[in-house]
């Protein structure tokens, strides 16, 4: 199992450094844009959309890989003092009650809408608009996926700590 939970890490790490590129397409786009309309006084909603398209895959590409470096915002208090089993319990109980039931519904529930989306080939409702939305939509579950996995890797991690620690 902890090939495994080691392969997931691997690949989330992987799947997150490259959707961190997309911040450097941000900033260049956003940058772009703001220079053309405030000094020429031009617009492009293709742009303006892929701004938003970068901006969604970078979070819902990278969120796996921000749960996998303990960057995620924690609510217990108790967390940062904690004996490593007392931390595995939390991480473990997290994961199976919060974390997987989470991702199973937002995998379940996306699938309805991007398939529509995909039935269609969703476009843009902006005539010059991006021709790939049902693309972006189906990075909903693929984020679901991606968490649940992660949250597998943690919860085998979590596991091992428990059957080795004091």
């Amino acid at each position: 199992m902890e090939r495994l939970a080691n392969a997931i890490d691997r690949l989330t790490a992987a799947i997150g450094r490259g959707a961190a590129w997309l911040v450097l397409v941000i900033v260049v786009l956003q940058f772009a844009l703001v220079v053309a309309r405030y000094v020429f006084a031009l617009g492009s909603i293709r742009l303006d959309e892929t701004v938003m398209y970068a901006h969604a895959g970078l979070f819902l590409l990278a969120a796996a890989w921000t749960l996998q470096a303990g960057g995620h915002v924690r609510v217990d208090v108790f967390y940062a003092e904690a004996s490593p089993r007392a931390k595995a319990w939390i991480d473990l109980t997290g994961t199976v009650v919060f974390l997987l039931p989470f991702a199973a519904a937002v995998f379940w529930l996306s699938l309805p809408y991007v398939r529509m989306s995909w039935a269609v080939l969703e476009r843009s409702p902006e005539a010059s608009g991006l021709p790939f939305v049902y693309l972006l939509k189906t990075l909903i579950p693929v984020f679901a996926v991606l968490m649940a996995l992660q949250g597998f890797a943690q919860a085998v991690r979590a596991c091992e700590t428990l059957r080795h620690a004091p």
